[in-house]
């Protein structure tokens, strides 16, 4: 796991090394271990940057940005690929001499080879950028499933003024470019007052900084005057032709087994992130069978004497006794809640998503203190089989009905703020600025429509599982890797895997849920003889706090916010911030954009901050 940068050019560019470095380094936490930089093209117009978190061969054979031997392809990539034995067998059966354990040059040599369709053939979480010398082209890509970030920006370089692409696993080094001048988009601001999703499909907080899609490829011409940019699509891999229906069951056992076993495979100590919910038990059982000194974490709330206030812990103790491991909680209180949350939003310069977000920093860094670099996480299986009864027992309700503009439904059903709230919470010109919302409808309606299959009501209530895949779960492998990465630790998801997604995506829908409360029928199937049955039977859980309690002392922050009086109607700032925990589901998006605001724009115009001058 890494961070990448770049820059590509029209023409020769105009930092030097030094100042990309710097830039880099921005994300020492993303790569602790080593630092790598190459400039080439063939009027000097490219850069790339890595920093190193070494994971397989941690030697420095996997050092990056990487080459092959005659120089033509040079990458940047961070991720891992689970299939990457069985990718080296094959280029090595065509003659490559692959001189390190790394999948990195695994990868490098895979697409040297076989080119940009070559992705289609990676089982992984990755973004790449590799750049073909004599084509002078240059290709950034982000897995299907969307678990690595990478942003991207395009505009007139400064001073010369020709069109450069900067990117970069992170928005703060594209946000500190001289170029780039950070404005905030309020189009996708009011998006996240809805969402509470610092990302949504390509748009961030962040006029201009755009999010690679999950699964997209892009492919830049270096001799354009333009920089045109081509994209392409990969779409979820393909996996073999599952067992027979009446197997079914002991396919998806068979499938996640594999997959937990893949993504075991380091070079470096690694662990398990443990609530004591489904989830993470099956892939901590799973673990526990190969590891057999494997560590458990479980982070929970406590009250202000001590006392464990979440069921987490004790459900991840029983099973962690069980199982054998060695097993370790990471508490917070209300204090350490409101300390780190302003902590992580200074550090990744965006708002955070959910708050349970501060659990998992929390507990990343505990393990990270433990010595262990990678970590294990149950993410994906409740948007893969059907784990949300309080969203899809709704869709079920509104597909009975007719299904109706189900895009709307699905905007509605998981709102903080709802849309048609928004003319009473913002003032005339920002609910003006944001387009009334028209482009947060037109997103859902597009990503809606590309997924939906259903002409029958379990086609149609499919539909909506689909539609949680896509834009729920990418919001959650984001929380998972900006929380773990900021402690310099890798989480890899089993569930979140495109084997596991293809196979889930086969069932019938009546495996996976059955309204109005049966969720996940095919895992507490597959795994009902390997797991307790008070796990099978526990309702969803992920580290949950009562931070609806703990918002109490945020209003005068909010309140506070020169930049929210710009958007905010007063009399919806008053409420907000008189009884935040009252009204949580507003107040929490409202102080998350205060305490953005105000590393960025604190006053009512959005002007570069200090830390955002020109390099030197």
């Amino acid at each position: 796991m890494c961070g990448l940068f770049g820059i590509a050019s029209a023409g020769p560019l105009t930092m030097n090394d030094r100042q990309v470095g710097r830039l880099r380094d921005l994300m020492a936490h993303r790569g602790p271990d080593d630092a790598g930089l190459w400039r080439g093209g063939s009027r000097g117009q490219v850069v790339l940057a890595h920093r190193r978190l070494a994971v397989l061969d941690p030697t420095t054979a996997g050092r990056q940005p990487m080459h092959t031997p005659d120089g033509r392809f040079v990458l940047v990539y961070n991720g891992e690929l689970y299939n990457e034995p069985e990718l080296r067998t094959i280029l090595e059966a065509e003659g490559c001499r692959l001189t390190s354990g790394c999948d990195s040059e695994t990868l490098l040599w895979w697409l040297a080879t076989r080119g940009p369709e070559g992705l289609r053939d990676l089982r992984g979480m990755y973004a790449l950028a590799i750049y073909d010398v004599i084509e002078n082209r240059l290709i950034l890509a982000r897995d299907p499933l969307g678990i690595k970030p990478l942003y991207w920006w395009r505009g007139p370089d400064s001073p010369s003024g020709q069109p450069i692409v900067v990117f970069s696993s992170e928005v703060r080094p594209i946000l500190e470019h001289p170029a780039v001048t950070p404005r905030p988009d309020l189009e996708a601001v009011s998006g996240y007052l809805t969402t509470i999703r610092p990302v949504l499909g390509d748009r961030t907080l962040f006029e201009g900084v755009r999010s690679l899609p999950p699964g997209r490829v892009t492919m830049l011409r270096l001799d354009s005057r333009d920089l045109a940019m081509v994209h392409q699509d990969l779409g979820v891999p393909s996996r073999p032709t599952p067992a027979e229906q009446s197997d079914r069951f002991s396919e998806v056992r068979r499938v996640v087994r594999q997959s937990v076993q893949a993504h075991l495979r380091a070079d470096v100590p690694t662990c398990c992130l443990l609530s004591g919910g489904l989830d993470s038990a099956i892939v901590t059982t799973i673990a526990s069978q190969q590891h057999a000194t494997l560590r458990t974490y479980c982070a929970g709330a406590t009250s202000s004497e001590g006392d464990a206030r979440t069921d987490d812990f004790a459900f991840a103790r029983g099973l962690a006794s069980r199982l054998g491991t060695q097993h370790a909680e990471a508490t917070i209180d209300e204090a350490m809640f409101g300390e780190r949350w302003r902590e992580m939003v200074a550090r990744q310069g965006v708002p955070l998503s959910t708050p349970n977000e501060v659990a998992i920093n929390e507990v990343a860094r505990r393990l990270r203190a433990d010595g262990n670099v990678v970590t294990l996480s149950g993410e994906g299986a409740d948007e893969l089989f059907g784990g949300y009864d309080q969203s899809m027992c709704p869709a079920a309700e509104h597909v009975a009905a007719g299904n109706r503009d189900p895009w709307l439904f699905q905007l509605g059903v998981g709102s903080w703020c709802p849309v048609e709230l928004k003319p009473r919470v913002l003032n005339s010109t920002a609910w003006a600025a944001a387009g009334h919302d028209e482009w947060v409808r037109d997103h859902f309606r597009t990503e809606y429509m590309a997924l939906a299959r259903g002409d029958d009501p379990a086609s149609e209530l499919a539909d909506h599982l689909r539609f949680q895949r896509r834009v729920n779960l990418a919001g959650l492998l984001l929380r998972l890797d900006s929380a773990t990465m900021l402690e310099s630790v890798e989480g890899r998801t089993p569930f979140a895997d495109g084997w596991v997604a293809a196979l889930a995506e086969s069932l019938p829908i009546e495996d996976r849920f059955i309204p109005p409360d049966r969720t996940k029928i095919a895992l507490r199937e597959a795994f009902s003889g390997l797991l307790p049955p008070e796990i099978l039977a526990r309702p969803k859980a992920s580290f949950p706090l009562p931070f609806a309690s703990w918002m109490r002392r945020i209003g005068p922050t909010i309140l506070a916010s020169d930049w929210l009086r710009t958007l905010f109607r007063p009399e919806a700032l008053e409420l907000i911030s008189a009884r935040p925990e009252e009204h949580w589901r507003l107040a929490w998006p409202a102080a998350n954009l205060a305490i953005w605001s105000a590393s960025w724009w604190p006053s009512s115009l959005p002007t570069r901050s200090p830390t955002t001058a020109a390099l030197p």
